[in-house]
């Protein structure tokens, strides 16, 4: 079933992202759970720039190929190679298997985590 996590800021396209700096960003368990088994992902190298709004990578499952939004503008200054060598790690812990640290230099519309919860009808 699945949960939506507090003390994390959602986009309505299933991106999670933290108040830190840098702040780090993956998907939701919503997002998991409707895409099923990940199997590849694909994601920016350090030192490349993201746009709000913008595409920044993308996931492969067994049902589906999804494009990843960012929810944030901002320099790249960490990827997580673990995620990207084992993506079954999104499916087990989606909340601890972030993908890329962003410098942040500007925000989009964020949602709270009861917001997104609501939105998505499920429990936090």
């Amino acid at each position: 079933m699945s949960t939506v996590k507090t003390g994390l800021r959602y986009t309505s396209e299933h991106e999670w992202i933290t108040d830190e700096s840098p702040a780090a960003i993956g998907i939701t368990q919503v997002a998991a759970d409707e895409l099923g088994e990940m199997v590849y992902i694909e994601l920016p190298a350090v030192g490349d720039t993201i746009t709000v709004g913008e595409t920044f990578g993308e996931v492969e499952s067994t049902k589906a190929v999804s494009e990843l939004f960012a929810p944030v503008s901002g320099e790249v200054v960490e990827v997580n190679d673990a995620v990207v060598d084992d993506p079954a790690l999104v499916n087990t812990d989606a909340y601890g298997a972030w993908f890329i640290k962003v410098e942040v230099s500007e925000e989009g519309t964020l949602l709270s985590a009861e917001e997104y919860a609501a939105e998505n009808d499920v429990t936090l």
